[in-house]
């Protein structure tokens, strides 16, 4: 099959059920895994060059809502009558769901089953050593600065907070993004701060820009040292990576407790 991928997760899970041969074009934003660096880009995930998308005559291409304004992407390929499936995961068991869509949809669907398998045992692990672990440190993800988001209940971060043994400062909002502003994140003083600010290149997050704001200094992750920036890539896109960015956070709250528990093989690279 001739596969076009116009969001960065859908190319991961493209990925990981071992098809990305079959991958003629991307968005602009793809960059894993690294053989889709040579693929043509079809410009930036919210504004794809439609016309150059069906110069390249996808079989399927494989579209996404995880992100604020595809819509117009997705009503572009249903006006053109080409073949798509809308991924839209908000959740764990959800991006399982959508590796076997893909795959059933691409004729893999047994491997796909066994990639499923193993990424949710693996969640499976990491959710047993949270349960032992006492006095779970709050944090406070940063999605966006100015106006500023942060992930809800219904939102990956929200479980992966809670697989690394921590708990998502605000795990009692129930939504997938909050707009919220620095008074309120001041109130709930969460014991660390995790910036990633999607969209933005992972050098130009910069601690300085949060330190500046009133009463920063007063917040116990920032007495504590407790400021850190967090790969866009392994946090903010829907797709099995999420969990080796599970781990990461999780080796990084508590050390000792998850020192033994290693990526699956799928995950590893």
């Amino acid at each position: 099959m001739r596969l076009i991928s116009i969001c960065p997760s859908n190319t991961e899970l493209v990925g990981y059920l071992g098809l990305t041969h079959q991958l003629v074009g991307v968005d602009d934003f793809s960059d894993w895994p690294s053989a889709v660096l040579d693929l043509p880009k079809l410009g930036p995930d919210l504004s794809i060059d439609m016309d150059a998308l069906e110069a390249l005559q996808p079989d399927l291409v494989l579209a996404s809502l995880s992100v604020p304004g595809m819509e117009k992407n997705i009503e572009a390929l249903q006006e053109r009558n080409i073949p798509h499936i809308v991924f839209n995961a908000n959740s764990l068991n959800e991006i399982a769901q959508d590796l076997l869509t893909l795959g059933v949809a691409c004729g893999v669907e047994e491997h796909a089953k066994k990639i499923a398998v193993e990424y949710l045992h693996f969640i499976a692990q990491l959710q047993s050593i949270a349960q032992g672990i006492q006095g779970k440190p709050t944090l406070y993800w940063e999605w966006w600065p100015n106006p500023i988001f942060t992930p809800g209940k219904v939102n990956w971060l929200t479980e992966i907070s809670s697989l690394a043994g921590g708990q998502n400062l605000f795990h009692d909002i129930e939504l997938a993004n909050v707009q919220t502003d620095w008074q309120e994140i001041i109130r709930r003083n969460p014991d660390y701060i995790l910036m990633a600010w999607v969209g933005v290149a992972y050098e130009r997050i910069k601690p300085a820009h949060l330190l500046k704001r009133p009463g920063a200094n007063e917040l116990q992750a920032v007495q504590l040292q407790h400021v850190h920036i967090m790969e866009e890539w392994l946090y903010c896109r829907p797709s099995p990576r999420l969990v080796e960015g599970a781990l990461k956070l999780a080796q990084l709250l508590h050390p000792e407790s998850y020192q033994q528990i290693a990526l699956p093989s799928f995950l590893q690279s």
